[in-house]
């Protein structure tokens, strides 16, 4: 392995995601897909002036945006591990495909984007966000759709699990190796614990396990859709997809 030191940028924060970005693509993808291009694929076929991907992530909205719409895409995501993948796969594309994508290594209140898109999208975040947090996200998210844009939200969980609850997520194989992920799921006062235990085995047995622990904060829907009325966005009528709302920036 080459000497090398890295000196980071004093403005980057630890990088909660560094095991999960590894692992995440290989035990969710397909299923992620799926629910990607149900929840948006419709809104961002539509769209002209751009698609915001609000915590981009490995870059599932943003492959969907651009694969479905000629707009412009703003991928926004903090976490180097997850955008060093969102990278990977964008140099994958052609030129002309990947000139589209601006990558905001940044916060979504760090990145000041004024009216750049008619469609935002927050998918797989906003559960993570203590609440102070996640109401801090909406005006910069107003800010940077035009008057009429369309926010979609995935909602985090509605309430507190009453018992402890485990997701074991079905074993894929790559190569030789078998990659696996189990999910405990504990309340914790007013957050739920989100533990994943990840292990990759072999022929001879395990050979890593690691263990991630994330923490959730319930809002209800009718508690986000509040936050958004108050932010200057308006019920979309017509969408009643139970776990993601839309909305409608008002006219300024």
């Amino acid at each position: 392995m080459p000497d090398v030191s890295v000196a980071p940028s004093a403005r980057e924060p630890p990088d909660a995601c560094e095991i999960s970005a590894e692992l995440y693509d290989s035990l969710q993808a397909d299923q992620d897909r799926a629910r990607v291009r149900r929840f948006y694929g419709r809104d961002v076929r539509l769209a002209r002036r751009g698609v915001l991907d609000v915590g981009a992530g490995t870059g599932r909205v943003t492959l969907v945006s651009l694969a479905q719409s000629r707009a412009p895409v703003h991928a926004v995501e903090p976490s180097r591990s997850m955008r060093s993948l969102l990278m990977t796969r964008l140099a994958a594309l052609p030129v002309d495909v990947r000139a589209r994508v601006t990558v905001h290594p940044r916060r979504l209140d760090e990145a000041v984007l004024h009216e750049v898109a008619d469609v935002a999208v927050c998918h797989n975040t906003v559960a993570c966000l203590r609440p102070a947090a996640r109401r801090a996200l909406w005006p910069p998210g107003a800010d940077a759709l035009v008057p009429g844009g369309v926010f979609l939200v995935q909602l985090p969980p509605d309430r507190m699990p009453r018992d402890e609850v485990t997701y074991l997520l079905p074993a894929q194989k790559v190569g030789r190796h078998e990659y696996a992920v189990r999910m405990v799921m504990p309340a914790a006062a007013d957050r739920i614990r989100t533990r994943f235990d990840y292990w990759v085995r072999g022929g001879s047995g395990v050979l890593r396990e690691y263990t991630e622990t994330f923490w959730m904060w319930p809002a209800s829907r009718a508690e986000v859709i509040g936050e958004l009325l108050g932010s200057g966005f308006l019920p979309r009528p017509g969408r009643d997809d139970p776990a993601v709302p839309a909305v409608r920036l008002r006219r300024r």
